[in-house]
């Protein structure tokens, strides 16, 4: 393995979010300072309250800091028009949301080709949308609607829209908030094989240490600030061939 660092595709310069009503103001980034190399799989983890979405959410360029830079692949996107922003994130960024986000009206199938043809500028992936929709357990309901699915299933058919393109960086907010133990357990380590073998660049917030510990580094996060870098913790999940 080398010993030199690897590039620097996310960086933040004392970002600050501050959130207004009227009068009253209520810091959700404090000044932070982050650096993510070119395929580090880093998990963001701390209470509800911390600060974790709102850093998802302004990495991704859906939000704009009070205050402070974001650099995506050497971009400053705090500096970017709106359509500018986006254009950076239909490019290099691949989203699995909480709230999963699938337009209910078309099925399973369709829902992972639409962001297939909308993000079709993305790097190469060697695994299509069939591949996709097995690894994730969704072969039978690839002609379901997202209404006829359990949550579980939503948040699936969400990680393989947001694989599809194989962008270079995914950002995934709690990805195994509505899935079982096991179920939690596939998809975490899907994002493992995806950012080992097709060396995407992984930011996942989580509150639950199980899946912070599929990282390589986690960050954890309190009061808006980061508190500090930890190694990688111990947890080997007994599931193997997934890919």
């Amino acid at each position: 393995m080398s010993d030199s660092a690897p590039r620097c595709v996310i960086e933040t310069i004392n970002l600050t979010m501050i959130y207004r009503s009227g009068k009253v103001e209520v810091p959700a980034l404090r000044n932070v300072n982050l650096r993510v190399g070119e395929g580090e799989f880093v998990a963001i983890a701390g209470p509800s309250g911390c600060g974790k979405s709102t850093m998802l959410h302004v990495l991704g360029g859906l939000m704009q800091p009070t205050q402070g830079q974001i650099f995506i692949d050497g971009i400053d996107i705090s500096k970017l028009s709106d359509s500018d922003r986006t254009a950076v994130r239909r490019k290099k960024i691949g989203y699995i949301f909480q709230r999963f986000n699938l337009l209910p009206a078309i099925s399973v199938r369709a829902n992972i080709e639409l962001a297939k043809r909308i993000h079709g500028n993305g790097h190469l992936n060697p695994y299509g949308a069939d591949q996709i929709i097995e690894m994730l357990g969704l072969k039978d309901k690839i002609n379901f609607r997202p209404t006829e699915l359990s949550g579980g299933e939503q948040q699936r058919v969400a990680i393989a829209r947001a694989v599809i393109n194989h962008p270079a960086i995914i950002l995934a907010d709690e990805p195994t908030g509505s899935l079982d133990s096991r179920n939690s357990r596939v998809v975490l380590r899907i994002l493992q094989e995806l950012n080992e073998k097709l060396k995407q660049t992984i930011i996942m917030i989580t509150h639950d240490p199980e899946a912070a510990s599929m990282a390589s580094r986690v960050i954890e996060m309190r009061d808006g600030q980061i508190l500090n870098r930890t190694p990688q913790l111990t947890y080997e999940p007994e599931l193997e061939g997934l890919f």
